[in-house]
């Protein structure tokens, strides 16, 4: 049997859906897929598009294998249009004038941001919030507004045009980037289509809260250049001056290539569908995402669009699945502010009640659609605390467990995700039961990442994971939290135990709470908790045996079996004496240098032996160790801030420097690394680290729990507005309950992602000292302050720790051979010459020394 080929035009979420659904489904490799991808960028997560903002990384957004790399049966083209479409001959031209054939043709064209024709909507400085060009155009204008504010010491301001889910995002996106920002919303509320009058008098409260400023019920009649750039109008008579305006103001399907081949289009726009998602006039064409009009309707979903990716899939290899509907349910939270809506929001449904509980004081508004006998839930909107939506959206269309009232009630009780059915939807996004997710659970997914593999719920919007955690916390399944077959306890008991107890050595711990010798899992950790809990050198007597490798050292092993030296450089300043020496010393043992992301200095290629040689040189120089190599403070980043930069608002360096004194050497579950920004333009990056803090000129902006990894996490939002010492004793409170309650090699973003209440939890227990704690975790951290004392020193100072740096008996006193220049002779390569037992590409390494 020949093989077919499906081409599909577009490479969004829901093309990238369809290229993986197929290619998983078809077994007997029936189907090749060409895919033509319009935008430079493969398929990246578009729901996400907000959190772009700050890091300004490209690949933090991309979705997993959409390179498709290793099968050779997906030929993927970026930057490569879909021009137009031959039916009879089944041939798409492409912009560059190729001509390719099909067998089956899948549009996935997506949509378009919707542009009202108000006069002047094509000024320079008009933009729509659809992709990552357009974000870092809007990024680009709002920098110059924010640098001509400065220099005439007018407002910067943006505006958004629309005030539905993505105009708040726009909004929220424009006042990250130091814009006063303006929404405009033709209706009489923000996001009119999910919220209704109540809730939405309780969410322009609590947008305004946060700064923004909004126009509700007026047009915008016309944009024309201003004195700020542009000045736009309003209905109501008002004008407002702005650097730039971003149209969020809906969209419309991308149907143009379809209405040019003659395609049947639904009334409103859209490439015209059955059931199947196959075109009602070309059997060989099918449509799926924004652009299919199933039965004539247009979802703007990811979910439903996930839907339409999944039936054509199966209908292409021989199924008969249909199009099951759409559920419509949305959510946001931006920054702090929750909002909800699924089901039938607004009781369109005949004889339909609403039930409603609305607090001003608190900020929050809840209500309930319910059936004529008060039995079935038909929908419900959450403002302000949406904490239920997990536990209720999957309930629409059932009977309800309780009373309506109880449910939204904050002393109510609330449904558990235990009393769900087992066909319920918990995750909308991607079609996934509450079965499916135990079945998961059942067959050995012990944690949500296991669960997010197995299933795919959670890994697009991540609303349902509060459900996911409780089915998972409910399901019955033994799930060891045992350190290792040494210890039954976890890390986090381990860490009360050595706490309460005062033991002080691995021996002893082993002896009364666990079995056997210890492993190369076990010892390490051990040996964090005792230095977490105490100011010993962490190669003090029988500790040094707990190391791996790289503590044992205090440096990096590399893949040539040398080590780097990294010396701490606070806010990434250095003394020009500093600098000479740190070159004297790559020049004399023969270093390769690289200037670190982290605003140090490493040097690449010492010998275990010539190591205390080089920690002299650069501690009598006035330097100390960076613990590169450690589970411990990493790097403070920080922008010149207000010492130098004419945007900087505080003094970012000055803040950087006292936080690297403060927590260095703090040992951890995992490496820690910070971020300070002298104002919003976010030069230090600070929302990619596990601290940020960002100036905003009414304090310091704490973000938290940000880090890199298999799954990126932007830092979120834990206080605003602070002063020095609040700063320091959130963080303070904050790293240490991280210290005590965290996993083996668990960073601080799945941690946060584990965590029972997760963000608000943490926030209650940092901020408002919920659990009575936050006393003891400062005295913990003064303790440690005050006990530090620099590792390399510590070495240096005791000829017994001296003796351990012997790499072998008759070391030689000459240059490495594993490290020579290249051709250039500019640059130094480790090459693995002259490692017995060592092949090119192999690591070689010393392990970690026995116990003592």
């Amino acid at each position: 049997m020949s093989r077919k080929n499906v081409l599909v035009a577009g490479h969004g979420m829901v093309g990238h859906r369809f290229v993986e659904a197929l290619r998983a489904r078809d077994e007997q490799d029936t189907w090749s897929v060409t895919v033509l991808c319009e935008e430079a960028d493969p398929a990246y997560d578009r729901v996400g598009l907000s959190s772009y903002v700050g890091l300004w990384d490209r690949k933090e957004l991309a979705l997993a294998g959409n390179d498709y790399r290793g099968d050779e049966l997906v030929d993927l083209r970026t930057g490569t249009r879909a021009a137009s479409i031959d039916r009879t001959a089944r041939t798409v031209t492409t912009g560059d004038g190729e001509v390719l054939s099909y067998d089956a043709l899948v549009l996935a064209t997506g949509s378009f941001a919707f542009v009202p024709p108000v006069p002047g909507h094509d000024l320079p400085g008009c933009f729509v919030y659809r992709t990552l060009d357009d974000l870092d155009g809007i990024r680009d204008a709002a920098a110059r507004t924010v640098a001509d504010s400065e220099a005439t010491g007018r407002s910067a301001a943006g505006i958004v045009v629309g005030g539905g889910l993505l105009g708040l995002e726009a909004a929220n996106a424009l006042r990250g980037m130091g814009l006063t920002a303006h929404i405009v919303e033709y209706n009489d509320r923000l996001m009119p289509a999910q919220v209704d009058e109540g809730g939405g008098k309780v969410l322009d409260r609590l947008v305004t809260g946060l700064g923004l400023v909004t126009h509700t019920g007026v047009a915008t009649e016309k944009i024309e250049p201003g004195s700020a750039g542009l000045r736009v109008s309003l209905s109501d008579g008002s004008t407002i001056d702005a650097g730039l305006v971003v149209f969020s103001a809906g969209v419309r399907p991308r149907d143009e290539l379809a209405r040019e081949a003659g395609l049947d289009l639904a009334g409103r726009g859209g490439v015209l569908t059955d059931l199947s998602c196959r075109s009602t006039n070309d059997e060989s064409v099918y449509a799926i995402g924004e652009v299919a009009a199933v039965d004539g309707v247009c979802y703007g979903l990811v979910a439903p669009g996930y839907s339409t990716a999944e039936v054509v899939a199966d209908r292409l290899l021989g199924g008969d699945a249909e199009f099951p509907g759409a559920d419509m349910s949305t959510k946001l939270k931006l920054l702090g502010v929750d909002v909800a809506s699924f089901g039938d929001a607004h009781a369109r449904t005949p004889g339909a009640l609403e039930v409603v509980l609305s607090d001003s004081a608190k900020g929050t508004y809840a209500k309930l659609v319910v059936s004529d006998d008060a039995k079935v839930l038909l929908g419900g909107i959450l403002v302000g605390d949406a904490s239920a939506y997990g536990s209720l959206r999957p309930l629409v269309g059932r009977e309800l467990p309780g009373d309506p009232a109880s449910l939204i009630s904050p002393a109510g009780e609330k449904p558990g995700a235990g009393s769900l059915p087992d066909d319920a939807e918990v995750c909308s996004c991607n079609g996934v039961t509450k079965g499916a997710i135990c079945g998961a659970i059942a067959e050995g997914a012990c944690d949500i990442s296991q669960i997010k593999e197995c299933t795919n719920a959670g890994t697009t919007c991540g609303g349902c994971l509060p459900t996911v955690k409780q089915l998972l916390a409910s399901s019955g399944v033994e799930m060891s939290k045992a350190l290792c077959e040494h210890f039954e306890q976890s890390r986090a008991e381990l860490f009360q135990i050595v706490q309460a107890t005062g033991i002080r050595t691995f021996s002893a711990l082993i002896e009364r709470h666990g079995t056997g010798r210890g492993c190369d899992i076990c010892k390490p950790v051990v040996a964090s908790i005792l230095a977490s809990t105490d100011s010993d050198h962490i190669l003090h007597r029988s500790q040094a045996g707990l190391q791996d490798t790289n503590d044992h050292f205090l440096a990096n092993i590399q893949k040539n079996g040398t080590y780097s030296v990294v010396p701490r450089m606070p806010g990434g300043e250095c003394t020009a004496e500093q600098l000479i020496v740190i070159g004297e010393v790559a020049r004399d043992f023969g270093l390769y240098v690289k200037m670190t992301g982290g605003q140090r200095v490493d040097l690449f290629g010492a010998r275990v032996e010539q190591l205390p040689q080089i920690w002299k040189r650069l501690v009598d120089a006035g330097m100390e160790s960076g613990q590169a190599y450690g589970k411990s403070l990493r790097t403070v980043k920080s922008c010149v801030g207000s010492t130098w930069c004419r945007y900087g608002v505080q003094d970012s360096v000055g803040m950087a420097v006292d936080l690297e004194n403060r927590y260095r050497g703090l040992r951890s579950p995992h490496k820690l690394k910070f971020g300070v920004s002298g104002c919003a333009r976010e030069c230090a990056e600070a929302r990619g680290k596990d601290v940020g803090i960002i100036a905003t000129e009414g304090g310091w902006n704490l973000y938290v729990c940000g880090n890199g990894g298999q799954s990126p996490k932007h830092a979120q939002l834990l206080a605003g507005g602070l002063d020095d010492e609040t700063l320091v004793k959130y963080i303070d409170r904050f790293l240490m309950f991280y210290v005590r309650t965290a996993d083996r090699l668990q960073r601080t973003a799945p941690w946060l992602d584990a965590l029972d209440g997760g963000l608000d939890h943490l926030r209650a227990v940092v901020c408002e000292d919920s659990l009575g704690i936050g006393e003891e975790l400062e005295a913990a951290m003064a303790k440690h302050v005050a006990g530090y004392k620099d590792e390399w020193a510590g070495v240096l100072e005791d000829p017994e720790k001296l003796a351990r740096f012997v790499s072998f008996v008759n070391a030689p006193d000459e240059a490495d051979p594993t490290v020579q220049f290249d051709d250039s002779g500019a640059r130094k390569v480790p090459v693995l010459m002259g490692m017995p037992g060592v092949r090119t590409g192999e690591t070689a390494g010393v392990g970690p020394h026995p116990a003592e």
